[in-house]
C-alpha cells in the first residue's frame, strides 16, 4: 500500500468505503503511529497534496484519501498525475472516483500508470446479492443457505450496508450454526412482508388491492421511495429479459441470462403468462416516469407511487 495509489472506482457506496478502511487499516498495520488524511477532489491543489502527503513532526507515513476525484479542478490534473507516477515511499494515496462519466479522462490516464492499482465498486446485478449475503456470513464466520441468503435480500432490500448488517447479526445471534430459511424468517419475515418488492411483485401480478396495502405499509415502515421504483425497475426488467430468453435453457444457464437468482424464475414464469410485450413496454415506460418524478419532480412520493402501482396493475394482460 506504502509507495503506490489505490484507485476506488464504481457507484457503490459501501464497497468503495469498504475498501478505503481496508486500505487505512493496511498502513496503521506497517505503522501504528501512522498519519491519516482525508480531503475531496474539489480542494486539491498541487499545494494542498503537498501538504498532506509531507512527513509531520509525528509521523512520516501517511495514508492520504483523496474523495470525488471527478471534481478536481483542471489545474490540478496533472500535479496530481506526477505525483502518482512518484509516489513518496512512505505515503499511500487513495483516490476515489464516484463513477460516471465526469473525470473519466483522469481515470484513464491513472490506469495507465504502474504505480497505481483500481479496484472497482461496481453496483450489485439482482442476481448477485443472495451471494453477496453467503459473502457476508462467511466473513463473520458463519454460513448461510442459499433459500436464506436470497429470503434476507426480499426481507431488507438491497442496500448494501443494511444486508451486511443483518448477516452480521444473524451469525452473531446463530453461532456455529447454517443459517437456513426458518431463522431468516423469524428475524426478518415480518420485515419481507412490507418491502418495496413485496409491492412490485403483487403490482405485476394484478393484485392493485395487496400492492397498495404492501405500499402503505413498506412507507409507514420507512422504506424509501426511491427503494419502491428500483424494486419495480428490477421486477420489470426481469420479466422483460425473461419473456425474450431463448426457451429450453437449463435453469441456471436462464437465470444467468435474466440476471436473476434461480428462485425468481418461477414467479417470472407465472408472471409472463398474463404480460404481453407492449404491456411490458409501457410498464417500463411508467416506471421509469415515477423513477424520474420520485427523484426530483414529485411533490408527494406516495401519490407518485399508488399511480404507479394501479397503472401496472391496469397493464396486465394489456
Amino acid at each position: 500500500m506504502l509507495g503506490r495509489v489505490l484507485l476506488v472506482t464504481g457507484k457503490e457506496e459501501f464497497l468503495a468505503e469498504r475498501t478505503v478502511v481496508s486500505a487505512r487499516a493496511a498502513v496503521r498495520a506497517h505503522d501504528p503511529e501512522s498519519e491519516l488524511a482525508d480531503t475531496v477532489g474539489g480542494d486539491l491543489t498541487l499545494a494542498t497534496l503537498g501538504e498532506l502527503a509531507a512527513p509531520s513532526l509525528f509521523s512520516t507515513v501517511r495514508c492520504v484519501v483523496v474523495r470525488k476525484v471527478e471534481d478536481l479542478p483542471e489545474e490540478s490534473v496533472a500535479g496530481l498525475l506526477d505525483y502518482a507516477a512518484a509516489p513518496a515511499e512512505d505515503v499511500g494515496l487513495v483516490l476515489v472516483h464516484s463513477g460516471g462519466q465526469k473525470g473519466s479522462g483522469v481515470l484513464t490516464k491513472l490506469r495507465k500508470l504502474p504505480t497505481v492499482t483500481e479496484h472497482k465498486s461496481a453496483e450489485l446485478r439482482a442476481s448477485e446479492y443472495p451471494g453477496f449475503a453467503t459473502a457476508e456470513a462467511r466473513a463473520h464466520g458463519g454460513r448461510i443457505e442459499q433459500e436464506a441468503a436470497s429470503f434476507l435480500v426480499q426481507a431488507v432490500g438491497q442496500d448494501l450496508r443494511s444486508l451486511s448488517a443483518a448477516a452480521h447479526q444473524l451469525v452473531n445471534d446463530f453461532p456455529d450454526e447454517t443459517i437456513g430459511l426458518e431463522q431468516v424468517k423469524r428475524y426478518f419475515g415480518g420485515r419481507a412482508e412490507a418491502t418495496s418488492f413485496a409491492v412490485a411483485d403483487a403490482a405485476l401480478a394484478g393484485r392493485r388491492h395487496v400492492a397498495l396495502e404492501e405500499l402503505r405499509w413498506a412507507l409507514d415502515a420507512g422504506t424509501a421511495p426511491v427503494l419502491v421504483t428500483s424494486a419495480f425497475a428490477g421486477n420489470v426488467r426481469g420479466l422483460a429479459r425473461y419473456s425474450s430468453a431463448p426457451r429450453g435453457m437449463g435453469e441456471n444457464d436462464l437465470a444467468r441470462e435474466v440476471g436473476v437468482p434461480p428462485w425468481k424464475l418461477r414467479t417470472l414464469r407465472d408472471l409472463s403468462r398474463s404480460w404481453s410485450e407492449a404491456g411490458i413496454a409501457r410498464a417500463i415506460r411508467a416506471v421509469a416516469q415515477a423513477d424520474a418524478d420520485i427523484k426530483g419532480a414529485a411533490s408527494d412520493p406516495q401519490y407518485t407511487l399508488e399511480r404507479l402501482v394501479l397503472t401496472v396493475a391496469a397493464l396486465r394482460d394489456a
